[in-house]
């Protein structure tokens, strides 16, 4: 029970596993999972390297915001994984990058060669990636540092009663469900501000600028605050649009197949010249699309002339 509502990002099973293999012990000593700990008692965890599967280099679409022999920044599309992982063995990014360039920075780990940063599987934007260890080395202390500046454009249920605002609740992966993350008092210091951008009559477009990174920062944060993101079946964004009382924009919502989150803007200093990076990617179509239908069905103007 401790162990699960740790944030190690594992599973219940592989922490019975490690637990069984001897990897995770207490006191230096093997343990049951049923074993109840004691106050003062040492918990030493082990994990096993990973047996590394052989990456081949696919031919894949890459958007390239900007390239040099030390770094390689993408704009994302929705829908596309960032490196190999449980379910996703192929055609990840990792896989596009490693036929685009001639080499990546190899100590990030044998499945996510060059990988400093992150975006989940279904948030659009700017990556940046590392060509050699230098540049990794360098991007990966901005990064843990928080020199960098990281902004998105992010699409939210509800109208928001300030016109900016900050969310600074700690985050940790959800103490029963660890495919998401909580707003916990245990949990990791997380920074987000945001700005109205365009209010609609149910949702509301938002800057949002995170200090940390941690998972799914944007999405619990503005979950907690009862303002989903827009498509996010995950916190609440899908149940949230069946709500909605104008039937034209409800069946519109019900139908957005992903958070509709962007990273648009990344600022950080050029590992080789120290000069500052700042790095810009539009909005994605589907967004751009959702954004024009809210224009034209979905404000109070709208109402007006009888949609509703």
């Amino acid at each position: 029970m401790f162990l699960s509502s740790t944030d190690l990002d594992l599973s219940r099973n592989q922490i019975q596993r490690l637990i069984e293999q001897g990897h995770i012990r207490v006191n230096d000593q093997k343990q049951k999972a049923s074993y109840r700990l004691r106050p003062g008692e040492e918990i030493t965890l082990f994990l096993p390297p990973v047996t590394p599967s052989e990456l081949v280099p696919e031919p894949l679409p890459l958007d390239i915001i900007f390239e040099d022999d030390y770094l390689i920044a993408i704009n994302k599309p929705p829908g596309l994984v960032v490196h190999p992982a449980a379910g996703h063995r192929k055609s990840t990014l990792v896989h596009g990058l490693l036929h685009h360039c001639d080499q990546l920075a190899d100590i990030g780990g044998p499945l996510r060669p060059g990988i400093v940063h992150r975006l989940d599987k279904d948030t659009s934007g700017i990556l940046a990636v590392a060509k050699n260890n230098l540049a990794y080395r360098h991007l990966i202390s901005q990064f843990k540092e928080h020199r960098t500046y990281k902004e998105y454009s992010a699409l939210i249920h509800g109208r928001l009663r300030e016109p900016s605002g900050e969310f600074t609740e700690p985050i940790q992966r959800h103490p029963r469900n660890r495919k998401k993350m909580g707003i916990l008092a245990t949990g990791r210091e997380a920074f987000t501000s945001w700005w109205l951008e365009r209010p609609f009559k149910d949702v509301s477009l938002v800057k949002v600028v995170i200090k940390t990174g941690r998972t799914h920062q944007i999405r619990v944060h503005f979950a907690h605050a009862h303002h989903p993101v827009v498509g996010d079946a995950t916190y609440g964004g899908k149940r949230r649009a069946r709500s909605i009382e104008n039937p034209l924009v409800r069946a519109r919502l019900i139908k957005v197949k992903r958070q509709m989150l962007h990273a648009r803007r990344l600022v950080l200093e050029h590992p080789a010249s120290g000069e500052k990076l700042d790095l810009s990617a539009p909005l994605p179509e589907d967004m751009r699309e959702l954004l024009q239908f809210l224009e034209k069905h979905g404000t109070e103007a709208s109402k007006a002339k009888g949609i509703e």
